[in-house]
């Protein structure tokens, strides 16, 4: 009789926790564009506060679109995070990605949210960061050369090979440099800067933070990336100096998109709504990975971090720049035109 009495007080409790349980379990493959020392604190800290479990992917931003689209037909990942808006708005044009309003959109930034509206909420902002270089500084004092302070310095013959930045076509960061030279200075005249940097560049690279390594260990004397992740090589010891270059210079809204089709879409969503939250936003300055400035309103911004306010920044237009056709014309003169110089 005990146990009877047991079993009819438990089972309506078992009941009412299974829905509990239940909403915990399954996955969610999040593709993730910023660094690999980011991405991981970032999956443990969602599994720890949801009890879904994360299958992780690291690609540049361009590797990433690029497989999106391929897989469009059976995707297999479920949510983008991170990475420059850029090719999330192409994404999201192109109809890869899947219009989603998170009811964190009243927490964040203003910038975040023109992200969301431009892309017809087909991807939002998570943060931003300003693009600049950073050089070796005893490597520079080794050499005699004067310190750059402007985009023009690095096409100065001192610098012949001494230049390492990663291909647009891969490289969020890069396509981002591309386009903020044609808005400075008009198309044709940022191709002739495109190529008079050439003979400067030592590497191509696939990822955008690469060149900011280089810069840190004295393989490139220059690494042109966005300033943040030169602040984490800095930060972490390197002797290197970060330069926001006199003529002015672009800035991105690192992005997060739904991929369309996910099989895993509400795991997707609850991403999507973490990855928005102040506590979230949080997780790379405190593991001193990310110092870019967080979309969210209430989370802390990085000491460390650039202050966009004091930067010459451009006015940059996303909404053009990230158009497929721009995006695309772009890249295929930069492949026509600078690529096949030869060295």
């Amino acid at each position: 009789m005990r146990v009877m009495n047991w079993l009819r007080a438990i089972v309506p409790a078992l009941a009412l926790a299974a829905p509990l349980t239940a909403a915990a379990q399954g996955e969610v493959v999040v593709y993730c564009t910023v660094q690999e020392e980011w991405c991981r604190p970032m999956v443990a800290a969602f599994e720890k506060a949801t009890g879904i479990k994360v299958l992780m992917t690291r690609k540049s931003s361009g590797e990433f679109y690029a497989q999106i689209k391929a897989e469009a037909a059976n995707p297999r990942g479920d949510v983008w995070w991170g990475g420059t808006g850029d090719p999330h708005l192409q994404a999201a044009e192109e109809g890869l990605t899947e219009p989603y309003k998170s009811p964190r959109m009243g927490e964040l930034q203003d910038w975040a949210v023109r992200q969301w509206d431009a892309a017809k909420g087909r991807t939002v902002g998570v943060y931003a960061g300003a693009l600049g270089y950073s050089f070796n500084v005893p490597q520079l004092a080794k050499k005699g050369i004067p310190e750059p302070k402007c985009w023009a310095d690095l096409t100065k013959p001192q610098f012949k090979d001494e230049v390492q930045v990663a291909n647009p076509n891969s490289s969020g960061t890069s396509y981002t440099m591309l386009a903020t030279f044609v808005q400075l200075w008009g198309e044709d005249k940022a191709f002739d800067f495109l190529k008079a940097l050439h003979r400067n560049v030592n590497q191509y690279t696939k990822s955008g933070a690469a060149p900011a390594r280089a810069a840190a260990t004295g393989e490139s004397l220059v690494g042109i990336t966005f300033q943040h992740d030169a602040v984490v090589q800095a930060v972490n010891g390197a002797p290197v100096r970060i330069v926001s270059p006199c003529e002015g210079t672009g800035y991105e809204i690192g992005s997060m998109s739904i991929i369309k089709g996910a099989k895993n879409m509400e795991n997707a969503k609850k991403w999507y709504d973490w990855a928005l939250s102040a506590e979230a936003q949080a997780v790379g300055s405190q593991a001193k990975v990310s110092y870019q400035v967080p979309s969210n309103r209430s989370a802390p911004v990085p000491a460390a971090a650039p202050k966009l306010s004091e930067i010459k920044l451009i006015n940059y237009d996303f909404a053009k720049y990230g158009s497929s056709a721009e995006r695309t014309r772009l890249l295929k003169r930069w492949d026509t035109e600078i690529s096949t110089l030869p060295k």
